[in-house]
């Protein structure tokens, strides 16, 4: 699959003036090639978007990644290939720690993220990430909220 950065750039900088940043004035357009289609569909990938919307109570705030993932998985699709990531001027944005984690999930760590100097990919921006394999591999069963009384947090005994 081909990647066309510059038309996904476009798309995050269109995006990001659709951005509700009222407070840090910093407005923020994501751009995502998606691959293929929905089960059974045959289509090639197709570009979805997201802004950041903000809130006044600040750790409420939407990235605009996350934007993008949502309209990935609302659109049927499950995989990102190419990520673009800007500020309302154009200029790419390298996406913070927590939404690296999210791009990860929609992506894994071959996700290409638009950067100055040519595409990254996500995996050497977030090494050694914490994946759904982490949970399956590390769950003990019996522990956590089903751990019965004088559990503390985690299912670990109370002090």
């Amino acid at each position: 699959m081909s990647i066309d950065w510059l038309a996904l750039r476009a798309a995050a900088t269109a995006v990001a003036d659709h951005a509700y940043a009222p407070y840090s004035g910093l407005r923020v357009g994501a751009a995502g090639q998606a691959e293929g289609g929905a089960a059974g569909q045959a289509d090639g990938g197709i570009v979805v978007t997201g802004c950041n919307v903000e809130n006044a109570s600040f750790g409420l705030t939407l990235c605009a990644e996350c934007g993008l993932v949502s309209a990935l998985h609302a659109a049927g699709r499950d995989r990102l290939v190419a990520v673009s990531v800007v500020a309302a001027d154009g200029a790419p944005l390298v996406p913070c720690g927590r939404c690296r984690q999210l791009l990860l999930e929609a992506g894994g760590p071959e996700l290409l993220l638009d950067a100055d100097g040519g595409p990254r990919r996500l995996g050497d921006l977030l090494p050694a990430a914490f994946t759904g394999a982490d949970l399956a591999d590390r769950r003990e069963a019996g522990r956590g909220a089903e751990a019965g009384p004088g559990a503390g947090a985690g299912g670990l005994p109370s002090a």
